[in-house]
């Protein structure tokens, strides 16, 4: 990979290779702005690495820009002392430390700010909707003033490089666009108009910081909404940013109504956004960054050496793996835990308010979760070889105990190996990879095609039991569920099966909408039943808006607030909400109406006097997330 690790400079920053972290949300940042030691450790460890530049999270540049209250703040000096120690940290892993400068606009809550938000025109946010406060001429200018103030602050901390964040829907965007901005005055109207306020920005940013050091902007190329930007207009825009002194842009896309394309899910290309930053580069003269899922170092490599970007931005992948640099230029490739697109990292933001990572438990809990040798060496028979017991095995293992792990299939990965059957959930099966290489570096002895009975374990004498048997579908004990026409979710997701005729699928969450689409590109007219109102309503909500639209483009029809009452030879008999009865015509029927625990063997063996722990599935169904947090925590403990 020569291109990827060649060096680059941009100005005064000499970069070790073209691999940029760029700013993400860590969730780490306390209510009140200040940096924990958690935030520091989060960003050395993605410095230590080994990327060429982190950037870090956008800080808000005023009190009513913040979009959460865990964002960084810069509009105050008390704030640089925090944001000091992660630059230094960063700086002092080989890194260079940027940040970048950010205002939300209209897209924050006045419950978060404790007043309307500001915006360019009073068009109230999309997604999160609410009365804002368009912006006056002095209000504008108050604000390029707060950018430069920040950017003081932002080199009083020692940060390298700043970036303004002028993409995603926030302030900068929303003037940007046609789809946020409908100001008459001279700050609206044709580009230039709608550029002024970013030009006016960059132009105090640079005044500032002198003409030495460099500056980013990230811009979103592509809306995807009417009125909104597109690679023409961007690269007009860019072009009168670069005259004010931008050294170097990064190419993003989408906005608050189009948040699929800021943070794509697994349905979304790989690289999507590479043509986008590959026409403007070959607009302007300045260097170009890629971002948009781009989380294989080979992938990053083609990037950089068909010249599309000059260099590549990998945030999710960092998130999942931030020793990902390092382990490839090592040569290391089996070795990294890849980022598989499922947006966890989302999801646990608006539900939890931190972030979480599927494939990376350690992720916000790098301290909590360090590993330490085992203080007395034991042998460990792990049962079931699915994401949780994959991951207790080898974490107990690197720890220094003897682990067994016993599978009945004749292949490791359970339920990971059956998800990734589909087209778009392939990734999984590098994660698998990923847990077999650990197990594989730290010595677990594999037993594969071998059920485990209590005999197993009297001739195995473990000092510790640890069930990860998973769970088995729930069937419904109504008339005709013999029928043949039933057929198994294995049987309907095996690669070689063939999916011709009409298919009845019973249950929408999630795994039923993904068999849905899964049968329906393979040719099958489908049907969804499912009792409730909405689909895939436990779903990310990025990734359901993704697979709902996908469903549609592939015809499959939805039979909601409905139920089954039987099957019959030619169909599936159901009731409506209002009360009336319909029959479903069907050549096989498939149910995904949830899981019962596997836990027959612990209630075989839970009376032979061993340690006996489970994780995952057999425990309650549940997730591939919390099963690989459990054997994590787990595996750390015993």
């Amino acid at each position: 990979m020569e291109h990827l690790f060649s060096t680059f400079s941009i100005k005064g920053c000499q970069l070790k290779n073209r691999i940029v972290m760029p700013g993400l949300a860590s969730f780490l940042i306390e209510n009140d702005g200040s940096i924990p030691r958690e935030a520091i450790e989060h960003y050395r460890l993605r410095a230590a690495g080994g990327p060429a530049m982190v950037i870090m999270e956008a800080c808000a540049v005023s009190p009513e820009g913040i979009v959460s209250p865990h964002q960084a703040r810069i509009y105050e000096d008390r704030f640089v002392e925090g944001l000091s120690k992660i630059a230094r940290f960063m700086k002092a892993e080989g890194t260079i430390p940027a940040v970048q400068l950010h205002h939300s606009g209209r897209q924050t809550s006045a419950k978060v700010i404790h007043r309307q938000p500001v915006a360019p025109s009073p068009l109230p946010c999309p997604s999160i909707r609410g009365d804002v406060t368009p912006l006056t001429v002095t209000g504008i200018q108050e604000l390029v003033n707060k950018f430069g103030d920040a950017a003081d602050r932002a080199l009083q901390a020692g940060f390298e490089l700043i970036e303004i964040h002028g993409a995603h829907g926030y302030l900068i965007n929303q003037f940007l666009s046609g789809f946020s901005n409908i100001r008459q005055d001279a700050y609206g109207g044709d580009i230039p108009g709608r550029t002024r306020f970013a030009q006016e920005i960059v132009r105090e940013v640079r005044k500032r910081v002198g003409n030495e050091y460099p500056i980013s902007f990230k811009i979103s190329a592509m809306e995807f909404v009417k009125d909104g930007l597109n690679v023409a207009e961007s690269i007009e825009i860019l072009k009168i940013l670069v005259k004010e002194g931008i050294d170097v842009v990064q190419v993003s896309a989408g906005n608050d109504a189009t948040p699929e394309w800021i943070s794509q899910p697994m349905f979304m290309e790989k690289a999507c956004l590479t043509d986008f930053s590959w026409a403007i580069k070959k607009a302007l003269d300045v260097p170009i960054m890629a971002v948009g899922r781009i989380n294989e170092p080979l992938l990053a490599e083609d990037i950089i050496k068909s010249g599309k970007a000059d260099l590549v931005c990998i945030g999710r992948g960092l998130l999942a793996d931030p020793t990902m640099p390092k382990k490839a230029l090592e040569g290391r490739l089996d070795d990294i835990r890849t980022c598989i697109a499922c947006n966890t990292c989302m999801q646990s933001i608006f539900k939890k308010g931190r972030v979480e990572c599927l494939v990376n438990p350690a992720l916000g809990r790098e301290k909590e979760m360090a590993f330490h040798p085992a203080k007395t060496i034991k042998k460990v028979m792990v049962v079931g070889a699915g994401p949780g017991g994959l991951n207790v095995a080898w974490v107990a293992a690197r720890r220094g105990h003897d682990v067994h792990l016993f599978e009945r299939q004749p292949q490791l990965g359970g339920q990971l190996a059956l998800g990734s059957i589909t087209h778009y959930k392939k990734g999984l099966r590098k994660l698998i990879r990923f847990q077999a290489k650990q197990m594989e570096r730290f010595g677990v002895t594999c037993h594969l095609n071998q059920e485990v009975t209590p005999d197993t374990l009297r001739d195995h004498s473990p000092d510790v039991v640890i069930l990860a048997t998973g769970s088995a579908p729930v069937y419904p004990q109504i008339e005709g569920i013999d029928n043949t026409l039933v057929i198994s979710i294995n049987e309907a997701l095996d690669e070689h099966s063939r999916a011709e005729g009409k298919t009845v699928v019973v249950g929408g969450g999630p795994t039923g909408c993904e068999i849905a689409l899964h049968l329906s590109e393979k040719g099958s007219q489908v049907t969804i039943v499912e009792v409730l109102s909405k689909l895939a309503s436990q779903m990310e909500s990025i990734t359901q808006k993704m697979l709902l639209r996908k469903l549609m483009e592939n015809n499959v029809s939805f039979k909601t607030n409905c139920r089954v009452l039987r099957i019959e030879e030619n169909g599936v008999v159901i009731a409506e909400k209002e009360g009336g009865q319909m029959t479903l015509p069907a050549d096989q029927v498939v149910f995904s109406i949830g899981n019962r625990p596997e836990n027959g063997l612990f209630n075989q063996i839970k009376s032979m006097g061993y340690e006996i722990h489970r994780i995952g599935d057999c425990l309650e169904p549940r997730s591939a997330k919390s099963a690989i947090y459990e054997g994590a925590v787990l595996g750390r403990a015993i």
